[in-house]
């Protein structure tokens, strides 16, 4: 119950509150208030509420009133009940409310919807219709690597991450790398070089799938291969040791990728990155040449144009700096590196030996001389190997490691020779030109300042430290300090 009261002579009104029919002798409120500018001879009492911007009902059971004196006791058992609530208005009202903000929810809903699909929208242009291989959906790949998780990631490169994946339709496995390019006109360029070789086909080659384009991102799809590349085989105390004959069996198969590159396309492919990172092992351990990102292609006959120079160290063939031209030469050059790599077990700029052991080819060369080359051979193999073999591998790596490009032989001949099918020469001498003797001192200050500084970190093949090292033609002479 509630007590009003209002004393006309203090001016102050007061309001007392209580759950029984007695009157607390404590007000709830009092305020001072003169209401005797309202307060008319005849006029008309009553109550009135707020409800503000909500809808609700008040009601008032009973009351007295009293002028000059204390108000008459409500006899609470003679008041009527409260009314029940009204089913059907209550029903409309939660009825209605429910669904508007369902359909305001739903609303959100297909909003932000339209705006995750404009976002993640493969927008797909007029040039790339005309594209090959396959195009995959950006969304497929996403779902096939979950998400490009850090837990599928094969390995990370200067051109991009390489991602497992399944393909969520015919649940083949896949190798996806991702690529990022900023200028809009060189993804152009970069996509139809690509599409040219995604129709190369070989046994020895890693198969480009398809390829997919979303805003700036490039992804390659690539076959997977389970054993993943030849150098965690050869340096940093690999787990698992190959023996002489898988070695040579992936020699044979590399050199057959080039071969079906330089001469069985029909364009030439010159693959400009040859090296045991880039050879892949599938689950039979068969030997497969990938990544084409340096890759240039030419027709038949046609002279290569001139390119920034790019590549890694030790597979750089010393007349690249002075020339800008990339050619099959300079791919049998690298070729070379990687047979005397496999051979020996070590890189072909070793960073932790002595500067005379510095770089393979030259430590070879030396040894050769004295008559004691097989003392190069990996000491992993144990000496079980096939001498003659082996002998013809490392001559035939020096011999394509000629400074002189028009020493080295094609790579039909190196076939050739490592099939059996014609020997190798008698007499092996080592051609240095003037050229090479700059390249060298380059190669050899810049090996030694690049590991002084710490910038190797003994990963794979010295990526991190060499991998996409460019200069122009003109910018080794001026390095050194030198005209020529």
């Amino acid at each position: 119950m509630v007590w009003v009261d209002y004393d006309s002579v203090k001016n102050v009104l007061s309001v007392a509150m209580s759950p029984t029919s007695s009157k607390p002798k404590r007000v709830t409120l009092s305020f001072d208030v003169d209401l005797s500018p309202i307060f008319l001879d005849t006029m008309y009492v009553g109550f009135s509420a707020s409800t503000g911007l909500l809808a609700s009902s008040h009601y008032l059971l009973g009351w007295s009133f009293k002028i000059n004196g204390t108000a008459p006791v409500l006899d609470l058992a003679n008041l009527p009940q409260l009314p029940g609530p009204k089913k059907k208005h209550n029903s409309l009202i939660i009825g209605i409310s429910t669904s508007i903000s369902v359909l305001v929810l739903f609303g959100v809903a297909i909003g932000v919807y339209l705006f995750w699909k404009m976002k993640n929208a493969d927008v797909i242009e007029a040039w790339e219709l005309e594209i090959g291989p396959h195009r995959y959906s950006y969304q497929e790949l996403k779902k096939a690597t979950r998400g490009f998780r850090d837990k599928e990631l094969l390995g990370q490169g200067g051109f991009g991450r390489v991602y497992k994946g399944i393909l969520p339709n015919s649940k083949i496995q896949v190798a996806v790398k991702r690529i990022s390019h900023e200028s809009k006109q060189g993804l152009r360029e970069f996509v139809s070089e690509i599409a040219s070789i995604g129709r190369l086909r070989h046994r020895n080659l890693v198969q480009l799938l398809g390829w997919c384009r979303r805003r700036g991102d490039l992804l390659l799809v690539y076959d997977f291969m389970a054993n993943g590349s030849l150098d965690k085989y050869l340096f940093d105390e690999p787990k698992i040791v190959l023996n002489w004959e898988q070695r040579f069996k992936i020699i044979k198969g590399v050199a057959s990728a080039l071969l079906y590159l330089h001469e069985g396309y029909e364009q030439v492919v010159i693959h400009r990155d040859v090296k045991a990172s880039n050879v892949m092992l599938d689950s039979e351990m068969n030997g497969r040449l990938g990544d084409f990102g340096l890759a240039r292609l030419y027709e038949h006959g046609a002279n290569p144009s001139t390119t920034r120079v790019v590549g890694t160290l030790g597979y750089l063939a010393p007349e690249l700096p002075r020339t800008g031209r990339a050619t099959t030469s300079s791919d049998v050059f690298a070729f070379g590196a990687l047979l005397l790599e496999v051979a020996c077990g070590r890189r072909p700029i070793e960073p932790k030996a002595l500067p005379e052991e510095l770089v393979l080819v030259d430590c070879l060369w030396e040894k050769f001389k004295e008559g004691r080359i097989l003392d190069m051979v990996d000491p992993r193999l144990n000496g079980d190997f096939d001498e003659n073999e082996i002998l013809m591998v490392l001559k035939l790596g020096l011999i394509c490691s000629n400074d002189n490009p028009n020493a080295r032989p094609n790579i039909r001949q190196v076939m050739r020779y490592l099939d059996g099918e014609v020997e190798l020469p008698d007499e092996m001498r080592k051609h240095i030109s003037s050229n090479h003797e700059g390249f060298d001192e380059f190669l050899h200050s810049l090996a030694s300042s690049s590991f002084d500084t710490g910038s190797y970190i003994g990963n794979r093949d010295m990526d991190n430290s060499f991998t996409s090292f460019g200069y122009s033609p003109q910018s080794l002479p001026q390095a050194r300090g030198e005209t020529r």
